[in-house]
């Protein structure tokens, strides 16, 4: 709303100007908070250093001693007491600034990326997971118009929003474990692979092995496309739901603590996960064929070894995470039995 007259704008200058010392007031007390925070933080991450360090003396020391039967049940207890200071402390950390990895002091210098607030990394999480929604459903788009039309403008972007993409990704999983998550590594390098991949696809020349090969990669992209949102399904439900029970940390990618309830989920995924693993075999079985023609680039025998790299990495590693699923499914059920024996007994009682 616009002022009257000259006199009102002069009224509310001199209004705003006891705002302003309001402001002022404000500022310096929130540099000086600032400055005592930075020193508590710094006090902080010295007493927890401190504590890993003796921590670690203390495992060192008894993996070494030769414990006899009267001290074992002492050890025992204190092995227990040990884990149980570990997890503190890992949630300790979480609340603390740490330094970025190699990766991103190459890409960022020495910027701080780390997320303090419990919720300020959830959005971060679920803008991750949104991103990548997003960014498969314009991969896909482009590719079944690459499927319908012959034009190498269209070939072209979605090569180079693959190199994009991908690339992006590795510099934001990078900011999510250094935030905490517990992404293996095989997930991150299969991002730095996929980065490398795309770009050859993109530098790949017009030619006789490229046209036989287009319509298979454009398939295998819609068919990635439509596995990635059923991924980014399962991830947001078992993300809001762990973070309503206030389970796990809200920066998980692969969640670790795993309940019956999920397996529901995973269970739907995981047939469409192994297929896309073998559509990778597939793919790089047909680049080897391809590579042996004279006239192949060079891009055809590399791209073949990257595709067998990915199906081999991604089968490895999600094979190995299903027992540690069904262990951990155990482990839970356990606990609530011990944490919660009347209950579980009536509510038998009753089914009885």
């Amino acid at each position: 709303m616009d002022l009257p007259s000259v006199d009102s704008c002069l009224e509310n200058w001199n209004e705003l100007g006891a705002d302003f010392k309001t402001l002022e007031t404000v500022n310096k007390d929130y540099l000086t908070k600032l400055e005592e925070l930075i020193d508590v933080q710094s006090k902080c991450v010295k007493e927890l250093n401190h504590q890993r360090y003796r921590v670690g003396i203390i495992k060192r020391s008894l993996r070494r001693l030769h414990i006899g039967e009267d001290d074992a049940e002492k050890v025992a207890s204190l092995r227990k007491e040990i884990e149980k200071r570990d997890r503190t402390l890992f949630d300790i950390e979480q609340t603390l600034p740490k330094p970025n990895g190699m990766y991103l002091k190459i890409i960022l210098g020495n910027v701080n990326v780390s997320i303090l607030n419990k919720n300020d990394k959830f959005k971060y999480k679920d803008e991750y997971e949104k991103f990548k929604l997003i960014l498969s459903a314009i991969g896909f788009l482009l590719s079944v118009a690459n499927l319908c039309i012959n034009l190498r403008v269209l070939e072209l972007s979605l090569m180079f929003l693959l190199v994009w993409y991908y690339c992006t990704l590795t510099i934001r999983e990078s900011i999510l474990k250094v935030n905490g998550s517990k992404i293996k590594g095989w997930w991150r390098l299969h991002h730095f692979i996929s980065t490398a991949a795309s770009a050859f696809l993109l530098v790949w020349p017009v030619s006789s092995s490229w046209t036989t090969f287009r319509f298979q990669f454009m398939v295998f992209n819609v068919y990635i496309s439509v596995v990635q949102y059923l991924q980014f399904r399962y991830q947001q439900g078992v993300l809001y739901r762990l973070k309503a029970l206030g389970e796990r940390h809200n920066m998980d990618i692969t969640i670790e603590g795993f309940h019956s309830w999920m397996w529901r989920g995973l269970g739907f995924l995981l047939p469409f996960l192994f297929a896309g693993y073998l559509f990778q075999l597939y793919n790089a079985y047909k680049l080897y064929e391809l590579s042996i023609h004279s006239d192949a680039p060079w891009q055809v025998p590399v791209l073949s070894v990257l595709f067998f790299a990915l199906f081999l990495g991604n089968t490895i590693t999600t094979s190995m995470v299903i027992p540690q699923k069904i262990h951990e499914i155990r482990e839970h059920r356990e606990q609530r039995i011990h944490a919660y024996p009347v209950k579980n007994n009536d509510s038998a009682r009753k089914t009885d």
